[in-house]
């Protein structure tokens, strides 16, 4: 893995975390005041396993990258593309495939803390979980130990998923 790699993800999962951090407020009355189950983790397990998952994506999709790099430099030396400038496809794609997924990521404490809608942030919870699934298995097909490294990201991201919908089940919107 490449330090300039590694350098480049850990900024963007920085970014993400602060962007979503920044609209968190578990302490609001508006939160406290919200029904949840029985099976919510303590408040205390949320950003502690958001900093090992965070951590997790930066070094698996580092790695990712790289190797959509070298896969897409050996395919422009083995067919190189008209006008002598490569596809960048791999690269491209799984660049893309990131950039969403944080930014759905980031997206979802402004959906639930700051616009207080449960049910949008439980949707766009479950877009998030499928894109993360996507990135497991695009990562997967890069690096199989990345993505098999990867997988608690989307497993989370899948349970924060039911929780979201649970908490918004437990809350009807008032009219």
């Amino acid at each position: 893995m490449k330090l300039k790699t590694l350098a480049w993800t850990t900024a963007a999962t920085v970014a993400t975390a602060a962007a979503g951090g920044v609209a968190t407020d578990p302490g609001s009355s508006w939160y406290l005041r919200l029904r949840k189950p029985d099976w919510q983790p303590p408040a205390i397990a949320f950003p502690v396993v958001w900093t090992a998952l965070y951590a997790d994506l930066a070094v698996t999709s580092a790695v990712a990258l790289d190797r959509a790099a070298e896969l897409d430099r050996a395919a422009e030396a083995s067919a190189p593309a008209p006008g002598g400038k490569g596809s960048c496809r791999e690269l491209r794609a799984y660049r893309g495939a990131l950039a969403a997924n944080l930014v759905l990521n980031a997206s979802w404490s402004w959906f639930f803390w700051r616009s207080r809608r449960p049910w949008l942030a439980a949707a766009e919870a479950a877009l998030l979980a499928a894109s993360s699934a996507d990135l497991v298995r695009r990562t997967y097909r890069l690096n199989r130990a990345a993505g098999v490294s990867l997988a608690p990201y989307a497993a989370w991201c899948g349970f924060a998923t039911a929780l979201s919908t649970a908490i918004a089940n437990r809350n009807p919107a008032k009219p």
